[in-house]
């Protein structure tokens, strides 16, 4: 008789449970689709630090929808922007957000801002939701009355040396390479020094023979632009450089230039459509005698570039048109056109292209007589061309259910671990 009220007993208390799990599992089932629908490319670090919204893939789903840039900062790092934009029943409602890491944050304090802002961005959105009820907000750092004053004065260095080594029995390679630079980049100015040394050699056994094949190159580059206004700017570079690829013992130039952007500079990182003239002086001393009998030469020349870049829902466009040339000789002239396009044709479906041509009338330090064979092979010499080109296309195509939160981590990761968080 006890045994059978025992049984009894915990069959009631496991009945109660079970109910009481149903409901648990009902009210989160009905929080979730409560939940805020934003339409981003997420990593599994974004879902798993941000759970209470909902990752859909189709854009016409979304409550609201983030779009993200990033550009190098003056530190070193790189500034984070995100544009948050609501759509559906938050139309109208739009926000910018944005961080500037350092060049020696790790990658997860790197990602663990970027969920601090993306939180701070959405909080207004996912305040007019039923989960609003279970956030708190935090302040955890004291506020100091008074400022510090940077010590550097907003400039910023950096060095690295690296090394590349590659052998097998009939081929080794080594290569060398090494930068330097300062930087002071603030509202008014804009400052970039840099120094860099590369070498490189390769040798190559024949049936015995070593073919062995080097080359060096040594460059000094100076930026300096003073803002005039939120779209005008001026400045000038002063560079030294030497190359045995191209035939080039010393080369000294000085391009001051001004630069135009039809939008604010202020704007630049959702779009851009800037004009830039630069006009100078290049005097060249050459390692051999040039197809046009020169050991050296003091050239004039200037430059014309348009650039124009965009980012919206639909995608992205960057668009780079160049020109410039000599002024002794107006038919020694370059001519590029170089461009990315990132389209969301339809739902679920991503168009990729990408390319450029170049016009290429300037080739003023190919050495005299041509390249022999092995050099040609080896690429020891620069050679004559009248064009390069390039091109990349793709496509990607995801269906299937809109949502998207799930992490699962077993037996590898879920996706391929990425730290920019929306394209």
């Amino acid at each position: 008789m006890p045994v059978k009220i025992s049984s009894v007993i915990m069959l009631f208390f496991l009945i109660v449970n079970s109910s009481a799990a149903q409901q648990v599992q009902v009210s989160r089932d009905s929080i979730r689709k409560d939940a805020l629908n934003v339409y981003m490319e997420a990593s599994d670090y974004i879902r798993k630090e941000i759970p209470y919204i909902n990752y859909v893939r189709d854009l016409k789903e979304a409550d609201v929808y983030i779009i993200s840039t990033y550009q190098t900062a003056g530190s070193g790092g790189m500034q984070y922007t995100y544009f948050i934009t609501g759509q559906n029943r938050f139309s109208g409602m739009a926000d910018t957000v944005s961080f500037t890491s350092s060049p020696d944050n790790t990658q997860d304090y790197i990602r663990e801002q970027q969920v601090r802002v993306l939180k701070l961005g959405l909080m207004r959105y996912v305040a007019k939701t039923p989960l609003s009820q279970y956030l708190n907000v935090t302040f955890t750092l004291p506020v100091r009355e008074s400022l510090t004053t940077d010590k550097w004065n907003n400039w910023v260095f950096r060095s690295s040396v690296s090394g590349y080594l590659n052998g097998e029995k009939s081929y080794n390679y080594t290569n060398l390479y090494g930068n330097i630079s300062a930087s002071k980049i603030t509202e008014d100015w804009k400052i970039n020094i840099s120094a860099r040394y590369s070498y490189g050699i390769d040798n190559f056994i024949i049936n015995g023979t070593t073919y062995t094949s080097k080359n060096n190159s040594t460059g000094f580059s100076s930026l300096i632009v003073k803002s005039i206004s939120d779209h005008w700017s001026y400045g000038g570079s002063v560079s030294a450089s030497s190359s045995s690829y191209s035939n080039l013992k010393l080369s000294l130039s000085l391009l001051p230039g001004i630069e135009y952007d039809i939008y604010p500079y202020s704007q630049s990182t959702r779009k851009q459509l800037r004009l830039l003239y630069r006009a100078g002086f290049n005097s060249v001393f050459y390692n051999d005698t040039t197809i046009y009998n020169k050991t050296k030469e003091n050239l004039l020349m200037h430059s014309l570039t348009a650039s124009y870049a965009v980012v919206q829902k639909w995608g992205s466009i960057d668009i780079s048109l160049g020109y410039s040339n000599y002024l002794h000789d107006w038919s020694k002239n370059n001519l590029s056109l170089n461009g990315d396009l990132s389209l969301r044709i339809a739902k679920g479906l991503n168009l990729e292209l990408g390319g450029g041509v170049t016009l290429i009338h300037d080739q003023l330090s190919l050495v005299k007589g041509g390249a022999t064979a092995e050099e040609v092979l080896l690429r020891r010499k620069q050679l004559e061309t009248q064009y390069s080109v390039f091109a990349m296309f793709g496509f990607s195509y995801t269906f299937g259910s809109i949502y998207n939160n799930v992490v699962n981590p077993r037996f590898g990761s879920s996706g391929s671990t990425r730290y920019i968080i929306m394209n």
